[in-house]
């Protein structure tokens, strides 16, 4: 599986963002999907999650209520609609697909997700 994360970019406070995360292979369908980031000098961490049917998610608090996670298995592709940002939200972005779709849930941990992809940097202004 390859992962291509795009939309990412210089934005203002306040503004809004769309990422895109395109998968190939046929399996789409099956995968939860995740998105985590790291700023610099920073681990990475969580963003926010999605089940492999779309049903369910979960968002860091720190997003939640500004951030929204969403699947369209048609298109293999997993988005990340990003409002009301903050210079803190700055970092590199990363999509995951996890292997583990027969748990049937949005999956936080890191260590679950086996495919990533290059990262799209999101920098937010103030």
């Amino acid at each position: 599986v390859q992962l291509v994360e795009s939309g990412g970019g210089l934005v203002q406070a306040g503004d809004s963002l769309r990422l895109s995360c395109e998968a190939s292979g046929r399996t789409f369908s099956s995968y939860p999907m995740g998105w985590f980031r790291q700023a610099p000098g920073k681990e990475r961490e969580f963003v926010a999650a999605i089940s492999s049917s779309g049903s369910t998610t979960r968002y860091a608090d720190s997003v939640k209520g500004r951030f929204t996670i969403s699947k369209d298995n048609a298109k293999n592709t997993v988005y990340l609609q990003m409002s009301s940002l903050k210079p803190e939200d700055t970092s590199v972005y990363y999509c995951a697909a996890s292997e583990h779709g027969y748990l049937g849930v949005a999956l936080i941990a890191e260590q679950l997700y086996r495919y990533w992809g290059q990262g799209t940097q999101v920098t937010v202004s103030s």
